[in-house]
């Protein structure tokens, strides 16, 4: 037991001894090579030769209304050096003899515009030695302006916000914004009730059109007016909005197209029914003319036959004497002939000046009526004229037949109505 003691000892020594008996076993080596010499002085630069700012910003923001106190530093003494600046912008300051750099940011002095939001102004910035002028340094720095002040950016229509129009007006305005600190990016158009629109506004500066229809306002609505509230809500990028509305006062309005279709259609049916009514007066007139041609055949006869009865009667022959005493009878017998062949046409003839007249009427009447300027405001009124006057003229000719013009054409009919005969002939006489 104390033998192995022993030697659990004696290894322990000897593993602690090994390495110290390696290291006195290597051999000292020692280094014999030269080491070389730099023979260039190498210039080490020092903070108290070379003049420059300690502290310089070169990005300066600055909120309205704030003030501004800050002082430069170098790193040498300051009292042989000044300060100055060039370029610098309104109320900017700075002192030449300790470098203290002040500004107050006055709103006046954006309001009258010698200072703007959000332009970067360059500073030029620098210091000089009083004794070396070529001891300095020139730099610049940024100083920015922003504006605190939450402004909010509008939706501006180019109307005012109530208009009065009528059917079949055309709506056009455009759609303005008045930008603040965030632009508004995009429009959203809505209304009381569906519109056709012409252009959607989308955008700022974009044109709202709409024509509005003639059958827009119903009978049913109060006062044959309906209010429109065109709302235009703008929104920036984060969502803020704001609303604009223009309200319409549409008014009932006559449909000046229809009313125009309307009037020219009556116009078309009253020389229609003149062109008829010259033709009835033609015949009418002709079958007068006929009877009166026939007449002045039996007047010619009679006067001549009891003419030539008297110049017989008168001769020393007697039997032309009772030749002659028997003509006077025989002129005499041909008028109730003449009344029973040609009876005088006085009815058709009061017929035919009835007619006349009534054509003379119709034209004065569609003269007078004529529709005055593109859009003529009584041109409803006009219509209802011309339909009413060929409507009493109708039923005062009811018995008088009408009948179709067959192959003359107006222009014939112009004629023979307007010739110097006919109109001697029906001319009031006094």
């Amino acid at each position: 037991m104390v033998k192995n003691r022993i030697v659990q000892n004696l290894l322990l020594v000897c593993f602690l001894i090994s390495p110290f008996t390696q290291l006195f076993a290597q051999e000292i080596r020692v280094d014999t090579l030269k080491k070389p010499t730099d023979t260039i002085p190498f210039p080490v630069d020092s903070v108290e030769t070379v003049l420059r700012i300690k502290n310089l910003n070169p990005y300066v923001t600055l909120p309205v209304d704030s003030t501004l106190n800050y002082k430069l530093e170098i790193n040498k003494d300051q009292s042989k050096y000044y300060w100055y600046l060039r370029n610098s912008p309104v109320g900017l300051r700075i002192n030449k003899d300790n470098g203290q750099l002040t500004f107050k940011a006055e709103k006046s002095f954006f309001l009258s515009g010698r200072l703007r939001y959000d332009n970067e102004y360059k500073v030029f910035l620098g210091v000089q030695n009083l004794d070396n002028p070529a001891d300095r340094v020139d730099t610049f720095f940024s100083i920015l302006f922003y504006n605190t002040e939450i402004i909010p950016s509008r939706v501006k229509p180019s109307v005012s916000s109530t208009l009065m129009v009528e059917e079949g007006d055309t709506v056009a305005f455009k759609v303005q914004c008045e930008n603040g600190n965030f632009p508004i990016e995009n429009i959203t158009f809505f209304s009381n009730m569906p519109l056709k629109v012409l252009s959607q506004v989308k955008k700022c500066d974009d044109d709202f059109i709409w024509a509005i229809p003639f059958d827009f306002v119903k009978e049913s609505d109060s006062g044959k007016v309906k209010v429109l509230n065109l709302s235009f809500v703008g929104a920036n990028k984060f969502m803020n909005k704001d609303t604009a509305i223009v309200k319409l006062i549409v008014r009932d309005a006559l449909n000046y197209p229809l009313a125009v279709q309307d009037y020219s259609l009556a116009v078309r049916n009253v020389n229609t029914y003149i062109l008829q009514l010259k033709y009835s007066f033609l015949q009418l007139d002709k079958r007068v003319k006929g009877s009166k041609n026939t007449r002045t055949v039996f007047d010619i006869t009679s006067s001549t036959t009891a003419l030539t009865g008297s110049i017989l009667a008168s001769s020393k022959d007697d039997k032309s004497q009772q030749v002659g005493k028997v003509m006077p009878s025989v002129g005499v017998s041909l008028v109730p002939i003449k009344e029973a062949v040609s009876p005088q046409k006085v009815f058709d003839q009061n017929q035919a000046s009835l007619v006349r007249t009534s054509i003379k009427r119709l034209e004065y009447m569609i003269r007078d009526n004529t529709l005055v300027g593109e859009r003529d405001p009584d041109i409803a009124k006009k219509t209802a004229k011309l339909k009413e006057e060929l409507k009493q003229i109708q039923i005062q000719l009811i018995d008088i037949p009408i009948v179709d013009t067959n192959d003359m054409t107006e222009e014939e009919l112009n004629q023979y109505f307007n010739s110097p005969k006919v109109n001697k002939k029906y001319r009031l006489k006094r």
